[in-house]
């Protein structure tokens, strides 16, 4: 499973060293392998910037899958969230790890906007926190695929990753 998740992160790392996607390589972080974001804030309190947390979630009945990237102090609210969607309160759930890595190729831990990268029938739907663009952060921190490493992006290069990779965000305010 490692040498597959080191696979992966090279390949991202790969496709942003050729695009115009400014990735500052300082401002990628490693640390232990974390599964929560409170497992990962202590190792990420130096950085300047937002870091995300990430839900990936399954619509109840028509069976669409979505990846929320909201700021790690955020509150989700997956009922107010299905609302806003047009999905109905209480049709929002969290997908299995199975559809996880059948869509974005990444397990449990590792979900990001990055991994839409692996998302190549595009049926994986993007709501972003609208505070990740607009906040004034100087970077935008996520997982590259392995839940080891934090890595940092522009604003302006995170929405042109999600535009290049077919994936213009839902943006949404959360508290």
């Amino acid at each position: 499973m490692w040498t597959e998740t080191r696979h992966k992160h090279n390949i991202l790392l790969t496709y942003l060293n050729q695009t115009p996607i400014n990735c500052d390589s300082s401002s990628s972080s490693s640390s232990l392998q974390v599964f929560t974001v409170e497992e990962m804030m202590p190792h990420l309190q130096d950085v300047s910037g937002a870091v995300t947390k990430n839900l990936f979630l399954k619509d109840k009945k028509k069976k669409g899958l979505w990846l929320v990237s909201a700021r790690h102090d955020r509150q989700v609210n997956l009922n107010d969230l299905a609302k806003k969607l047009g999905i109905g309160s209480g049709n929002l759930r969290f997908a299995d790890e199975a559809a996880m890595m059948e869509k974005l190729k990444v397990g449990q831990g590792c979900a990001s906007a990055l991994a839409l990268l692996f998302d190549s029938d595009r049926s994986v739907r993007l709501v972003l926190d609208r505070d990740l663009l607009d906040g004034g952060h100087q970077l935008v921190y996520f997982h590259p695929m392995t839940n080891s490493a934090t890595m940092g992006l522009r604003p302006q290069d995170l929405l042109r990753f999600l535009r290049e990779t077919g994936h213009e965000p839902v943006l949404e305010i959360f508290d």
